[in-house]
């Protein structure tokens, strides 16, 4: 039985709606993996600051205290907010 017009057009935009669909999707894994990268080198960032200045690890330290959800909370169990060096003044 051959092809209507209708049924090739219902074919087409069935393929079209699912490149799309990938389109979208490979899109929003870029935006979740830049989000991640960003988030852990600002980690990074961070965790580095609060080795030189004590006002910084004392932020470490309350936002590590203040994570909301316990499974957070649990990965920092065994980790030392890190200390600045004895020479720090406060100011960086």
């Amino acid at each position: 039985m051959a092809e209507t017009e209708l049924e090739r057009a219902e074919k087409r935009y069935a393929q079209a709606k699912a490149r799309l669909q990938a389109l979208k999707n490979r899109e929003a894994t870029r935006q979740r993996k830049l989000d991640t990268r960003r988030k852990v080198i600002l980690g990074g960032a961070l965790m580095d600051l609060a080795e030189r200045d004590s006002s910084a690890a004392a932020m470490l330290d309350r936002l590590i205290r203040n994570l909301s959800r316990e499974q957070d909370r649990k990965a920092f169990a065994d980790w030392e907010t890190p200390s600045p060096s004895p020479t720090d003044d406060g100011a960086s």
